[in-house]
């Protein structure tokens, strides 16, 4: 599955760029993420909990981050898996580019499932990766402007 895509925080770059490092903050903004720990200041651990159609799945795994450019860009990669459910990994090239008094975020994604997860049929697994994203940007951008 490749995902594109651009959107727009209404927060100056460097504000988004320490948002994007904050654990606290992605555990807040990430859909059913149940817990993120920050094991190195490029590596994290995450456990998040989530349903695509009629599976419904706790994934466990790695978060590295790479190719760190602050405030500018970064690739973030991580593995996880959900047992039964199967495996999701992949990672996602990070962009921001100042845009007046906010931030254009541009994000290229890549990744691939296995097990149960893959048996959906990517129609599904399409729609459930872009409402998963309009979630986390719609938290992360209210998150930015000061919502709780």
């Amino acid at each position: 599955m490749d995902m594109t895509g651009e959107e727009r925080i209404a927060a100056p770059r460097d504000a988004v760029w320490a948002a994007l490092n904050d654990p606290e903050i992605l555990k807040a903004c990430i859909p059913g993420c149940q817990s993120l720990i920050l094991k190195s200041p490029t590596e994290l651990e995450a456990t998040v909990k989530i349903k695509i159609g009629p599976v419904s799945a706790s994934f466990s795994g790695e978060v590295t981050l790479s190719n760190l450019n602050p405030p500018e860009s970064y690739t973030i990669s991580g593995e996880g898996k959900g047992g039964i459910a199967g495996f999701a990994k992949g990672g996602a090239d990070v962009r921001l580019t100042e845009d007046g008094d906010g931030t254009i975020l541009a994000y290229d994604v890549k990744a691939q499932i296995g097990g149960k997860l893959a048996q959906l049929g990517s129609r599904l697994i399409d729609s459930s990766s872009k409402k998963l994203a309009t979630q986390f940007f719609a938290d992360f951008g209210a998150r930015l402007n000061g919502a709780p």
